[in-house]
């Protein structure tokens, strides 16, 4: 007898995790009491005909698995595939993938009809999911009675989904098997291979994954199989000069020592291929390996720190492990060699926000690359991060969430939630949001800062666009008495630490002071804050003496802009088509207009901005903005991300809000003069 589809899953499911009850079972499968009982009772049936021990289950709904049926499962494969034949949809459609790629003889529908033991309507519906996965990689399947089935692209995409659907079908039950038997593979060639793959590790002085080292054989092979059918590949994202020197390409030119003819660039296809596999350990990765990575992933954890509301323990320790699995998946990245499939699935519930916060975080990194980083590259990240903040007994989730939400525009936005991070640097701020992003947002938070009433079942703090240092203090006692039923003066920092000292042991009492003092008061420590934001450049860097524009008028607001931003053009700060992109923003979006007679409008780095720089426009008679305000004074702003401008435009905000600096900028007699009243402002 065989096991049906179900009964089958369910004793998977009973084989590997032995602690299972019912209730889990009923609610991951979706059947009922009566439908589990059903299959359970199958179950046990086959294990009789097969002279297995049964399994036992308790009234708790407990099962008792005998020891000894786990060691001919795992030793007696002929007995696993009397039940394991039936294969899910998502299990097919790699094993039809994997038959396309790499069979050396024409498919047709017959082929996969009897390779997986489903009917032809099966296979064509199955293979409409195949097709929807190629184009994925930019690559079309179709079929002709002379050629039967074809996959159609460029090889180097080809290249990437043969690699994928290997990895997908290894891990389904006696995923090895399964590869031989549809590729109908030489044993005794994946056995060398292997040998020499293993030779490698040595050479190289690292470990592949156990995974990864099952893996190589199989696509190395199936990639020879490829070149001596002459689907090779022609174009390469890599020089010969990029990967030569490494001792990936001498480890591929030992494997493949005694192969002729085999191309360059699939020397340097497969040298790519073990500089993207996945590490255990390595003992020759050095900063020399990728300069300046380790520099980049430690300023990106500095990041998260800072974004999370945490404090990383050992962290040179962390930084190596990064470094292990950031090296390979550098090259990945680079060359867009990432699953196009994986994302944040692989991310649990329990890690959504951290997720969020870690990819906040990898702009060090992406700028390195120079890509972005893919969702299941962060995905792995998070993983990393999330496992070393158990381990250390530290956890976002017992940390109260913020988010920010404001309707003045991004820059606006992203200063209110600077302002606020450093005000509450006990709160981890998710995010800024504008008031559409804020009606559509999927992360779990705690409280919402806006200078807008909203509609929140959350705890709404409402505070202004900018802070003032009034407001700071009040808002900050407002929120602590809220939340804790205390304002930070009421602590009494001498008796705090006489409390510390009757139960702890301290090691540095004046540092513990220190850090106390900045946790509870940090409005008194900032200054110290005001010169760490102070790294970043100053108004003057950004809006120069060449940047000035004065005119009497002009005929619209879009000229303005225009006339503004010409020094950003002329300068290749900004492509041509930024400065349209502004416009159309500014036609969407009311609320660059940030004091009397002020604008600054601005777009999305992605719409055309090289470097980060502003540039400002004088007119002695206003222009009407939006039918609303008359403008006098128009900074086009571009910024490559959210950091770079932010303390430049905290100085233009409170230019902007002094009643006499903006009196001195609307009264200036000439470049010069408005460039002195901004150097003033950037001096404070």
């Amino acid at each position: 007898m065989r096991l049906d589809k179900r009964s089958s899953e369910l004793f998977e499911a009973l084989m590997e995790r032995p602690g299972v009850n019912s209730k889990e079972l009923e609610k991951e499968y979706q059947v009922t009491r009566r439908q589990l009982g059903y299959s359970f009772g199958k179950i046990n049936d086959w294990l009789r005909s097969m002279n297995l021990p049964e399994i036992e289950r308790t009234r708790q709904g407990y099962f008792i698995v005998d020891s000894t049926l786990h060691a001919k499962m795992g030793n007696e494969p002929e007995i696993k595939s009397q039940y394991s034949d039936i294969l899910t949809e998502y299990q097919r459609i790699y094993i039809i993938i994997l038959m396309l790629l790499g069979s050396e003889e024409e498919l047709s529908l017959n082929h996969f009809t009897i390779e997986l033991a489903v009917s032809k309507n099966t296979v064509l519906n199955d293979m409409k999911r195949v097709k929807e996965v190629a184009s994925g990689y930019e690559l079309t399947i179709r079929y002709s009675r002379i050629n039967g089935y074809v996959v159609e692209g460029e090889e180097f995409q080809v290249r990437k989904f043969l690699l994928h659907a290997v990895e997908k079908i290894m891990e389904l039950p006696y995923g090895k098997t399964r590869v031989k038997q549809a590729l109908e593979m030489d044993e005794v060639e994946l056995l060398t291979l292997q040998s020499r793959i293993e030779k490698v590790e040595n050479k190289l002085n690292l470990k592949f994954t156990d995974e990864k080292i099952l893996i190589m054989p199989y696509t190395f092979l199936l990639v020879l199989r490829r070149i001596r059918r002459e689907e090779v590949i022609k174009t390469f994202p890599i020089q010969y000069g990029d990967l030569s020197g490494t001792m990936e390409y001498q480890a591929t030119e030992e494997v493949l020592f005694d192969i002729e003819d085999i191309p360059e660039q699939e020397r340097l296809f497969i040298t790519l291929h073990l500089l993207t596999t996945n590490l255990y350990q390595a003992q020759m990765l050095t900063e020399e390996t990728i300069p300046y990575l380790k520099q980049e992933l430690d300023e990106m954890l500095r990041l998260f720190e800072t974004n999370a509301c945490v404090f990383l323990q050992d962290r040179n320790r962390l930084l190596d492990k990064l470094l292990l699995h950031v090296t390979p998946a550098y090259y990945r990245i680079k060359y867009q060699l990432t699953d196009v499939e994986e994302g944040q699935s692989l991310v649990s519930q329990e890690y959504k926000e951290l997720h969020h916060l870690v990819k906040q975080s990898t702009a060090p990194l992406a700028n390195l690359i120079g890509n972005e980083i893919p969702e299941s590259e962060v995905a792995y990240l998070t993983m990393l991060i999330g496992g070393w903040l158990r381990k250390q007994g530290e956890s976002i989730e017992e940390k109260v969430k913020a988010i920010v939400v404001c309707p003045k525009g991004v820059s606006v936005s992203r200063l209110m939630l600077t302002e606020l991070r450093y005000l509450f640097k006990e709160f981890v701020f998710l995010d800024s949001l504008s008031l559409r992003e804020f009606q559509h947002y999927k992360l779990e938070y705690d409280i919402v800062f806006s200078p807008v009433f909203l509609e929140t079942d959350k705890k709404l703090f409402l505070a202004s666009s900018f802070l003032g240092e009034s407001e700071k203090k009040r808002l900050r006692r407002q929120v602590m008495m809220e939340l804790n039923g205390f304002a930070p003066t009421d602590v009494n920092l001498e008796e705090l630490l006489t409390v510390i000292k009757r139960h702890a042991t301290i090691r540095n009492e004046q540092q513990l002071s220190k850090e106390l003092k900045q946790h509870i008061y940090p409005m008194e420590t900032d200054e110290q804050g005001q010169e760490h934001e102070q790294k970043s450049a100053n108004l003057d860097d950004f809006i120069t003496l060449e940047r000035i524009t004065l005119r009497k008028s002009v005929h619209s607001w879009e000229e303005a802009i225009r006339t503004s931003a010409i020094p950003l053009v002329e300068n290749n700060d900004v492509l041509p088509g930024y400065v349209e992109a502004v416009i159309d923003h500014c036609k969407t979006d009311p609320y660059i207009v940030i004091g009397n007679h002020i604008a600054i409008p601005h777009a999305a780095p992605e719409d055309g901005v090289n470097r980060t720089g502003m540039s400002l426009l004088r007119l002695e008679e206003g222009v009407c903005f939006t039918n609303q305000y008359l403008i006098q004074l128009v900074v086009v702003i571009a910024a490559v991300d959210k950091e770079q401008h932010l303390n430049a435009l905290l100085q233009l905000l409170k230019l902007a809000q002094s009643d006499q600096g903006r009196e001195a900028l609307l009264q200036a007699k000439s470049s010069q003069g408005i460039y002195d009243v901004i150097k003033e402002y950037s001096e404070e």
